[in-house]
């Protein structure tokens, strides 16, 4: 089916959706299974910059109305839900370690390794990321491909909104530990976030790089290394010191997009 077609399809399904026929349903379901295939997605990159394809955001809204809830029986483990889990990774070349568990209608590339992690529908990950231990990739959330995803980082999802923008990670980019990344944020490629690092879309992020400087919200640009860090702002009680986040400097052209966060905080003098 072509894709305006089935745009329009959605469109008109989700005008009715208090009563969806048929055939309506049969696209729904189409296009999570395209999802699931990567060969839709929720946002991508187009003319230098993130679009967000709200048409595929409803039709994920409209497939949990559609399903019914179901026991979904692993071994002896035993979950009851209207979303079915991933699986043929072995085929697919994706290595999965127990117990981690993906959505049926996320995508993930050849070369994924996921540790005890959490993947939900909606989310693409590219080629020879690592999702690591008790990370969780939310709704939709974009992942580019080399990225290493740290233990316990939290990745925002969204589907409502419709308008909303979803948490989109560039490729080869590394995301320290604990780090929380929300309300659409866009990392930008080969940057570097060091442990804790907490970005919402109104979180100030301060380039303290150079001798002026500079404040930003809800990108952070391609190659920068990402500390947290604090500023004062009074209230009527006194001054307080709010989270943030600080751009220390650049990753060196140099550095290998595979080295370890310490090293790269060596470099500046953090570690």
């Amino acid at each position: 089916m072509k894709l305006n077609k089935l745009k329009l399809s959605i469109e008109n399904a989700w005008n009715h959706k208090e009563k969806l026929e048929y055939h309506l349903k049969n696209d729904v379901i189409y296009v999570i299974n395209q999802i699931d295939k990567g060969n839709i997605r929720v946002s991508e990159f187009l003319n230098g910059k993130w679009r967000i394809n709200e048409w595929v955001k409803k039709a994920i809204i409209m497939y949990f109305s559609i399903q019914k809830m179901n026991l979904i029986e692993l071994g002896p483990l035993e979950f009851y839900d209207k979303i079915p889990v991933k699986n043929k990774f072995k085929k697919k070349g994706i290595r999965v370690v127990p117990p981690a568990v993906a959505r049926y209608g996320s995508y993930i590339s050849t070369g994924v390794i996921l540790m005890p992690s959490y993947v939900n529908i909606g989310a693409y990950i590219g080629e020879g990321t690592m999702i690591d231990t008790w990370a969780t990739v939310g709704s939709c959330a974009q992942i580019g491909s080399r990225v290493h995803i740290s233990g316990g980082v939290g990745i925002g999802g969204v589907l409502e909104p419709i308008q909303a923008s979803p948490v989109i990670i560039e490729d080869d980019v590394f995301i320290g530990s604990r780090c929380i990344l929300v309300e659409g944020v866009i990392i930008q490629k080969e940057a570097v976030l060091g442990a804790n690092v907490v970005l919402t879309s109104s979180t100030k992020i301060f380039d303290v790089s150079n001798e002026n400087s500079i404040l930003m919200k809800g990108v952070i640009p391609p190659s920068s290394v990402v500390i947290p860090g604090t500023y004062p702002k009074k209230f009527p009680s006194g001054i307080y010191h709010i989270p943030c986040a600080l751009i220390i400097g650049k990753r060196k052209e140099s550095t290998n997009k595979k080295t370890s966060l310490n090293e790269v905080l060596r470099t500046h003098h953090l570690f």
